[in-house]
C-alpha cells in the first residue's frame, strides 16, 4: 500500500463505517432452529440474494463516533449511530452495543422483545465484507442464524477519450 491508503483492516470505527458505505451484492444463507427441529428436512433454511445499500451519517458534537443508515433488499431503512463508549443508537433510542475488535472485525449486540440478536461483521478485502448474525431467545438459546457473503458494486472507470 501507498502512504495514502487507509490501513486494513479498518483500525477505528470511523474508519470502519467508511469502509462500509456503499452498494453491495448480498447473498445471505439462513437457518430456523424451530423449522430444523421439526422434521422437514427443507423448512430449516433458506438462501437470497439482494442489494444493501449503506450510507455514512456523519458524527455529531458530543459522543457521537457516526453512523450508517442501511437499505435492506426488501426496501427498508434503518439508522444505526455509534456512540463514544460502545453504546448503539437507532431511530428509537438506544438498541445495543458495539465493540471494535483487534482483528478488524465489528460487534453490534441488539436486544429487543426478549430476543438477543448478535452481529459480526468483517472485511477480507475492501470490496469483500462478510457478517454472521445468531439470534437467540428469551431462554438464551438460539432461534436464528444467517451468514452473508457481501460485495461491493463497483462501476467501471469511463473509458479514456483520445
Amino acid at each position: 500500500m501507498n502512504g495514502s491508503s487507509p490501513a486494513f483492516p479498518p483500525e477505528d470505527l470511523p474508519a470502519f463505517l467508511d469502509l462500509c458505505a456503499g452498494q453491495w451484492m448480498v447473498l445471505r444463507s439462513r437457518m430456523e432452529a424451530t423449522m430444523a427441529a421439526s422434521g422437514d428436512d427443507d423448512a430449516w433454511h433458506n438462501s437470497n440474494r439482494g442489494d444493501l445499500g449503506v450510507s455514512l451519517r456523519p458524527a455529531a458534537p458530543g459522543r457521537s463516533l457516526g453512523g450508517l443508515e442501511v437499505t435492506a433488499p426488501d426496501g427498508q431503512a434503518h439508522q444505526l449511530d455509534f456512540e463514544a463508549g460502545g453504546s448503539l443508537l437507532g431511530a428509537e433510542g438506544s438498541i445495543g452495543q458495539w465493540q471494535l475488535w483487534p482483528d478488524g472485525s465489528l460487534e453490534l449486540v441488539i436486544s429487543s422483545s426478549g430476543l438477543e440478536q448478535r452481529e459480526r461483521i468483517w472485511f477480507t478485502k475492501p470490496n469483500l465484507r462478510l457478517r454472521s448474525v445468531i439470534v437467540n431467545g428469551a431462554d438464551g438459546q438460539p432461534e436464528q442464524a444467517s451468514f452473508c457473503s457481501e460485495i461491493r458494486r463497483v462501476s467501471r472507470p469511463a473509458p479514456a477519450e483520445s
